[in-house]
């Protein structure tokens, strides 16, 4: 894929990571297209999926979302039935926000936003009512020291 984008997309796309607001006239001016140029360009990394979607970015206090959560867990069960239900589950709960499957130590990973530690614990009989675990922990993070959605391109 990586065929296909030059440093001018590179560009497009470091401008949109930062606002994807910005107007296709502001796009081209930045990168010093003519404007349909510019569209076209967008318009093909769209297409190609290489931009996924644009998106607003709450502020989670302001929802009263305020707590991040990154649950650890571990599972006895790795049949393709057990990973269905699991897929199922996380799909299903809105309070997950990213959810990954690892190597090493750990099985999976989530990263929770919830109200507090009561509404933490509510998602929890939630999950564990979902799903067999055969452990979880949980670490509320006190920081964010660094959070962004930009890639380093």
């Amino acid at each position: 894929m990586l065929d296909t984008i030059d440093e001018i997309d590179m560009r497009l796309l470091r401008l949109l990571q930062q606002d994807s607001s910005l107007s296709v006239d502001a796009l081209a001016e930045q990168v010093h297209l003519s404007r349909n140029a510019c569209w076209r360009r967008v318009k093909r990394l769209e297409a190609e999926k290489i931009i996924q979607k644009r998106v607003a970015l709450v502020d989670p206090a302001a929802v009263d979302l305020g707590l991040q959560v990154f649950v650890l867990i571990r599972t006895s069960d790795h049949s393709a039935d057990w990973l269905a239900s699991f897929r199922n589950a996380v799909r299903q709960m809105p309070e997950i926000v990213s959810a990954q499957r690892m190597t090493g130590d750990l099985d999976y990973v989530l990263r929770v936003r919830v109200a507090d530690v009561a509404a933490y614990d509510r998602f929890y009989q939630r999950l564990i009512d979902k799903v067999q675990l055969a452990d979880v922990s949980a670490s509320f993070v006190m920081e964010d020291i660094k959070d962004t959605t930009a890639l380093p391109i």
